[in-house]
């Protein structure tokens, strides 16, 4: 990754991404009362399994049991059902936005100039829309609503353990410090690794544009470079197989480690539970209840863990399409066009002293050109490749803006303020044929 790149990548602003779910915070915030409601309602079946275990199976009251069983059922099937209303809405809302991020990328590229496109390799802009956009495609259906679910769990299942035992909770919650810390240091690992990743599948997009257009297998077969094609394709595609085996095992042992230590915690509790100075300190309802609990809080921290990995792997992607989305335009339409109505467009062409050079150019292409073409004649230009012919039909259609003079089309005069007339009408009443006239058959 360059320089420019992890700059780039730092500067993604989490409050930018936010303000891509802004229109649906009235959604966002029915998901996370159904979240919260349902975080409520699960913590219910600890308490009915210690009152199962301690009261209704030691007292044979089958009456209560018959309750507390019809209660567990109950708790299961209205957190089934606020699971499925749950999924609805933020898979609605992500797909919303994924749609809101591909069509503004794609309006704003329409708006790009011809230099930007000559200079970008098509394949590259292909990939920002597909492969960019389709990888941040979970976060953004899932990041919200399980960031939102998984700590209102742990908040909630936290506060229900220190209920039940607080001095249990604690040894819980030794494993926190150094779970955040390997977090952290996964996350920046698959960070780094999604961004090659993505530079990865845009130049294997490059090769294939290049290798399978019509172009690029007329000029494949031609030159015979089709078998170097493959070669480069190969070894691009081998490049992926290598950097998705480093995402999946990119501090796989670290998470590892956390497994371990997660699963160990149970049995330090039972171990806790059954010594001498605190045998009897609490029930075998509540130690199961706990151990529960226990277990219902390791699932959501976790989840957070990953989520966290997985935002900060995608900010790389993120920083992608926003430097789509912060190209300049660099032929635009003037902040106040004259209105032209296209019905009206007479077709008189003028330039006056137009002078046009391509960025990067040691010498114009265009140089004081005076040209006058009155509406219903035809204007032949012959000359060398290279002399101007194309960037001259490309000025007058304002795909380029000139260096320096003026260029009027369709009214005969502009208008008194000076403003250029808006592009569009202009370019929909002309048009350009690219290609070589090709003599008369004898």
């Amino acid at each position: 990754m360059t320089a420019a790149e992890k700059t780039q990548a730092r500067e993604v602003s989490l409050r930018r991404i936010g303000r891509l779910f802004t229109p649906y915070r009235w959604q966002l915030a029915i998901v996370t009362a159904i979240i919260v409601a349902s975080s409520l309602v699960g913590l219910a079946s600890p308490f009915l399994l210690r009152a199962v275990i301690d009261t209704a199976l030691p007292d044979r009251n089958v009456r209560l049991l018959a309750w507390l069983v019809i209660g567990m059922v109950a708790v299961a099937a209205v957190t089934s059902a606020f699971g499925v209303i749950q999924t609805w809405i933020s898979t609605k809302v992500g797909q919303q936005v994924m749609h809101g991020l591909r069509t503004s990328v794609f309006a704003h590229l329409q708006r790009q100039s011809i230099a930007f496109f000559t200079r970008t390799r098509t394949g590259e802009v292909q990939s920002r829309i597909t492969n960019d956009i389709g990888g941040m495609e979970t976060v953004v259906t899932s990041t919200a609503t399980s960031i939102a679910a998984n700590l209102t769990t742990a908040i909630a299942t936290a506060v229900a353990m220190v209920a039940l035992s607080w001095r249990l909770s604690l040894i819980s919650l030794v494993v926190m410090p150094p779970a955040i810390y390997f977090t952290r240091k996964v996350a920046r690992m698959r960070r780094a690794i999604t961004t090659l990743q993505q530079r990865e599948l845009a130049n294997l997009n490059v090769t294939i544009e290049e290798g399978l257009s019509i172009n690029g297998v007329q000029l494949a077969k031609t030159m015979g470079t089709g078998p170097s094609l493959v070669e480069r394709f190969t070894a691009s595609s081998a490049r992926l197989i290598d950097l998705e085996l480093r995402s999946q095992l990119a501090g796989r042992w670290r998470m590892a480690s956390l497994s371990i230590i997660f699963a160990a915690i149970p049995a330090i509790i039972y171990l806790a539970a059954g010594l001498p100075v605190t045998a009897g300190a609490v029930t075998i309802g509540t130690l199961i209840a706990f151990t529960t609990l226990q277990n219902s809080l390791f699932r959501p921290v976790t989840g957070l863990l990953s989520t966290s990995v997985a935002v900060i792997s995608s900010l790389a992607l993120f920083a992608r399409i926003f430097e789509y989305l912060d190209l300049p335009v660099e032929v635009d339409d003037p902040a106040h066009p004259i209105a032209i109505d296209p019905v009206q467009v007479a077709g008189h062409v003028r330039l006056e002293d137009v002078t046009f050079a391509y960025p990067g150019a040691d010498r114009a292409a265009l140089a004081g050109i005076d040209l006058d073409v009155p509406a219903g004649t035809t204007l032949a230009l012959v000359g060398e490749t290279g002399s101007g012919k194309t960037t001259l039909g490309s000025v007058v259609a304002r795909l380029f803006d000139p260096s320096s003079g003026t260029v009027v089309a369709g009214p005969p005069s502009p208008s008194p303020t000076g403003s250029p007339p808006c592009a569009t009408p202009i370019r929909s009443s002309s048009s350009i044929m690219a290609g070589s006239p090709k003599p008369a058959p004898t």
